[in-house]
């Protein structure tokens, strides 16, 4: 039996506690790039727009975001342990309704609901962690969840093609869905069984209205990103972004109320004067812009354009997951010696990275899938010299007692970022397609991907100075 490492609480089986929130993680892990590799063939059975496949993975991320500080608020209320079964039992749930979803706006909205559960079990690992191994087992317990996130992307790659080249019981795309209901299941009774009950902290409370608000605000930018190019970018659709940027505004307004009242508003108000860490979100902004929309309009271009099947298409990335694995383990003890360079040079090889796939689709309109992965590695590697310790870096300024507000918003900002991504530069990637080819429309995004990569070095640079 182990010893009781926190006060209060069990951890006699914490080994196994990791194992059953680290496989929850690794389920949402899975299931974010599952459904990249699976998004051409949905859009072609579904009959989806260009803006409805978009959607998928935009509006998903949008609800995670705007209430994953919610879901950790709810866990500090009523305890890691319900908070994160209820988290698992509406993933589940909504893993199985994407996967009987009969039309576009129907697994839009499944999604949505689906990216609203994964916010409630996200928080609560972590949590369990931090309670749970406070000894000299912590390093270890967090290397596994380290390399778990690492692996979930090369896992859910290869699954995706796998599930959707098998076509099991004639179920196509729909089984990367379905495949998340017998391990959500086991996580369930496992995690009934096995997880102990954690104390509740005092004086918790949620900020319902600052969640709603910018839900609403982020929707309304984000939203006509995806359909404006059905509208033909009507007048209505620059409103409706114009109607964003203003809902947000009055959100921060909003948020300020909350403070003054005394209750605990969704984001820390003492973080905004920080100008290092704000500095610092704004890297982490077009760091992560060009994040999951580079899957994005990768996979689209691999299937639809060069008509490579569903598991290659998902293998062509599995050397990039396996090389972003291999560079974040020692990105961190390279950031040590060297900072923020560190990260700089990470950028460059990505940008290097994208030269490389700009170069290989000019040089032959049909590359093999052999030489886009080897490509696609080089990209990967760079990647993971920076999104290891780019949180580190952007959290350095932020006090102590703000960590855990520092992190709340660091992630959002992430999410935001990717699901502004997949909307904005799949817009671009779509628009130019349909106006010229696909090799021009994938050069623009390349573009696109290196612009925001070197605006993330120049705001890490700036950072810099604020330090």
């Amino acid at each position: 039996m182990h010893q009781m490492v926190s006060a209060g609480v069990d951890t006699s089986r914490r080994w196994w506690v990791l194992a059953i929130v680290v496989a929850a993680q690794f389920m949402f892990g899975v299931d974010a790039f599952v459904v990249n590799v699976a998004i051409p063939t949905i859009a072609a059975e579904l009959h989806a727009s260009p803006a409805q496949i978009e959607s998928v993975i935009s509006l998903y991320l949008i609800a995670y975001a705007t209430l994953i500080v919610t879901g950790g608020r709810l866990g500090d209320i009523y305890g890691t342990k319900p908070v994160f079964l209820l988290g698992v039992i509406g993933f589940t749930a909504t893993s199985l309704w994407c996967g009987l979803a009969r039309s576009g706006p129907e697994l839009i909205a499944a999604r949505l609901a689906q990216g609203a559960t994964a916010a409630l079990i996200v928080p609560q690992v972590l949590a369990t962690l931090h309670l749970l191994f406070s000894d000299s087992a912590r390093g270890r317990a967090f290397g596994i969840y380290g390399i778990t996130l690492g692996l979930a992307g090369a896992a859910g790659f290869a699954l995706g093609g796998i599930l959707v080249t098998l076509d099991l019981g004639h179920l196509g795309w729909r089984t990367v869905f379905f495949v998340n209901v017998p391990f959500g299941l086991i996580i369930i009774a496992a995690g009934l069984r096995l997880m102990p009950q954690a104390p509740r902290r005092e004086g918790t409370r949620l900020d319902i209205p600052g969640a709603i608000v910018l839900f609403a605000g982020l929707s309304c930018l984000i939203g006509p990103l995806l359909f404006g190019h059905d509208a033909a970018w009507a007048p209505s659709v620059w409103l409706i972004m114009a109607a964003g940027i203003a809902i947000l505004a009055a959100f921060l307004k909003l948020e300020r109320r909350v403070a003054k009242r005394g209750g605990m508003p969704l984001i820390d108000l003492t973080l905004l004067a920080d100008r290092s860490f704000m500095r610092g979100l704004g890297a982490a902004f077009f760091f992560f812009l060009a994040n999951l929309s580079f899957y994005f309009v990768m996979t689209v271009f691999m299937q639809r354009t060069l008509q490579l099947p569903p598991l290659q298409g998902g293998l062509v990335f599995v050397p990039l997951a396996l090389t972003f694995v291999v560079a974040s383990r020692h990105a961190g003890a390279r950031a040590k010696h060297r900072g923020t360079l560190v990260l700089a040079e990470g950028c460059a090889i990505q940008i290097a990275g994208l030269a490389a796939i700009a170069a290989l689709v000019f040089a032959s309109h049909a590359p093999s899938a052999l030489s886009l992965a080897l490509m696609l590695a080089i990209f990967g590697y760079g990647q993971g010299l920076v999104m290891a310790p780019l949180s580190s870096a952007v959290l350095a300024s932020v006090k102590p007692a703000s960590a855990g507000a520092g992190s709340g918003m660091y992630g959002t900002t992430a999410q935001i970022a990717n699901a502004a991504g997949v909307a904005g530069i799949g817009a671009v990637f779509f628009a130019v397609e349909s106006m010229h080819t696909a090799q021009h429309a994938l050069f623009a995004a390349l573009i696109t991907f290196a612009f925001s990569i070197m605006t993330c070095v120049a705001f890490l640079s700036w950072m810099r100075r604020a330090a």
